[in-house]
């Protein structure tokens, strides 16, 4: 039986999806083509009509999740207060992939990681561009430091078992961008 088009190109987003999600949770490695696969409710066999091999699934995932995360507030502590918030730390499936992947992405092909870059970079250029009344080179400085901080929290934060802990490092970093929000030129 002939798929049309726009089955295909349901299946591959489905498969995105579950990908995304298994990825962000559990890991690359730890993560087979037969696991997103059956997340996405298709059969193993079927993959290789959609991506040649793992490595440009997780690329074009990359890419897919990415694409999903674009826009959003430019305003650097009105970011950073739902981006550190309890809830964004416990969903790691549906969360930020820098902060699930970042670590792993290093690892992975050169085409991963310049996506994951990519994205670095796109986050940067948003949360600078939030910056009013800063010199382009002290927004940059402060969107990248903040960026940074936030990223580097909710990795902490979802690795502490003790939950006053994990709370008191979302919450400190929050504090800690809200007093540099205004950099200086």
């Amino acid at each position: 039986m002939r798929v049309s088009r726009e089955q295909v190109e349901m299946n591959r987003q489905q498969i995105l999806e579950a990908a995304g999600r298994l990825f962000r949770e559990h890991g690359y490695d730890a993560v087979t083509v037969a696991d997103v696969m059956s997340a996405a409710g298709l059969t193993h066999g079927g993959f290789y009509g959609y991506f040649k091999s793992k490595d440009e699934l997780i690329a074009q995932t990359l890419t897919h999740v990415f694409a999903q995360g674009e826009g959003g507030d430019s305003d650097l502590a009105r970011y950073a207060s739902r981006y550190l918030s309890a809830e964004h730390r416990d969903n790691v499936a549906g969360g930020c992939p820098t902060a699930a992947l970042a670590a792993e992405t290093a690892r992975q092909t050169p085409e991963a990681r310049a996506i994951m870059a990519a994205g670095l970079e796109r986050q940067i250029e948003r949360l600078s561009a939030g910056m009013h009344g800063a010199g382009a080179a002290a927004a940059r400085q402060a969107a990248i430091g903040g960026w940074a901080a936030m990223v580097g929290a909710v990795v902490l934060a979802r690795l502490c078992d003790d939950p006053a802990l994990s709370n008191e490092i979302l919450t400190s970093t929050r504090a800690w961008i809200g007093e540099r929000e205004a950099p200086q030129n």
